[in-house]
């Protein structure tokens, strides 16, 4: 009987504000013919906004580190690039079609080194920015976007491996045992095809925008990827210069990394049949003194792997003695073991 006296005035309470509250979402409902405008238009766009940067931010969250750096890095460069040439717009000669679309498709032409010299600096001051900028955008192209580009061709390779098993189940165990084995000539492959249809779509764009036939067209292409710019043949429409915006970057770089992969595949070409003869020729007396690291007579296993891996060439001398000289740090008791009290008496010393 307490208990029941006790709890039910507070029920009543409860009830009470819940009907209190009840009554005032009721005086906020609003007419169905009412606009919604009329109701609270700031609010709604406060709203949209919130929900557009959460957005943005969510995109920028997804993104790699190394995607977001250069992003980054390439606004800045772009921008204050843009800013500083059309600054000197009227020092720069050439055709010219808008002031900011031609200082952007300026830096760009620049920073990869394409120099077409349908627009050139024309004075002390505008030479001297130039020279500024091709030297850093040499440097961003080699630093940070090389490490996108990477970036997104190692992406690209668990997708390629699976459309080559397609008929066959393939585990995660299996794809990364793939990638490490044909890891260079898949990026070669991926970098290639890519590199093609770069190649194709700005065949066909100045074609089509800037009135060249075929053949005009495509030594355009193959004179700007590999940055050559001979300078007779460019951009000299408005849709042309935003396309080639993004047309040069990824080209210039594509063709870039595409000459640096198969460099690669060559040397792991190289080091597997130096691996091959290694493991292929006989083992002599002189092998096992020369893997004798102690110099006990006797080689273990742990030897004659260290000496096997300096015959490949994938360790040298200098990096066992540091090793070695490590061990010797951390073997406190010098028994030529190391445990968890070596570790602890290495620490506390």
């Amino acid at each position: 009987m307490t208990n029941r006296g006790t709890t039910q005035p507070l029920l009543d309470q409860l009830h009470q504000t819940h009907h209190t509250v009840g009554l005032g979402r009721k005086r906020f409902r609003r007419s169905k013919s009412t606009p919604v405008g009329e109701i609270a238009p700031v609010e709604i766009n406060e709203i949209k906004n919130d929900q557009s940067l959460l957005r943005s931010k969510l995109i920028l969250d997804k993104l790699h580190p190394s995607i977001r750096k250069v992003i980054v890095y390439l606004i800045i460069y772009l921008g204050i690039g843009t800013i500083c040439f059309y600054f000197v717009r009227s020092k720069i000669k050439g055709k010219k079609i808008d002031g900011v679309l031609d200082s952007l498709y300026f830096c760009v032409v620049t920073m990869t080194t394409v120099g077409y010299g349908d627009l050139v600096p024309n004075s002390a001051t505008t030479k001297l920015l130039a020279c500024v900028f091709v030297f850093s955008g040499m440097a961003l192209v080699g630093l940070v976007l090389s490490k996108a580009a990477d970036y997104l061709v190692e992406k690209q390779e668990t997708l390629l491996i699976k459309a080559l098993h397609m008929g066959c189940r393939v585990g995660p165990s299996e794809i990364l045992e793939e990638i490490e084995t044909n890891k260079v000539r898949y990026k070669c492959f991926m970098v290639a095809a890519f590199l093609i249809m770069l190649i194709i779509i700005g065949t066909v764009v100045l074609t089509r925008v800037e009135k060249f036939d075929t053949v005009d067209a495509f030594y355009c292409v193959c004179a700007t990827i590999t940055t050559l710019g001979y300078g007779d043949k460019s951009f000299s429409t408005k849709a042309g210069r935003i396309f080639s915006i993004f047309w040069i970057l990824t080209s210039t770089l594509c063709l870039g990394r595409f000459f640096l992969y198969v460099a690669e595949w060559n040397t792991e070409k190289r080091q597997k049949e130096i691996v091959k003869w290694v493991l292929s020729r006989r083992t002599t007396n002189v092998d096992l003194e020369e893997a004798d690291l102690d110099d006990d007579g006797v080689v273990g296993a742990a030897e004659f792997v260290i000496y096997k891996l300096k015959e490949m060439g994938k360790i040298n001398q200098h990096d066992v003695a540091a090793v070695l000289k490590e061990f010797e740090s951390l073997d406190v008791d010098q028994s030529g073991t190391l445990s968890t009290a070596d570790l602890t008496l290495a620490q506390s010393s």
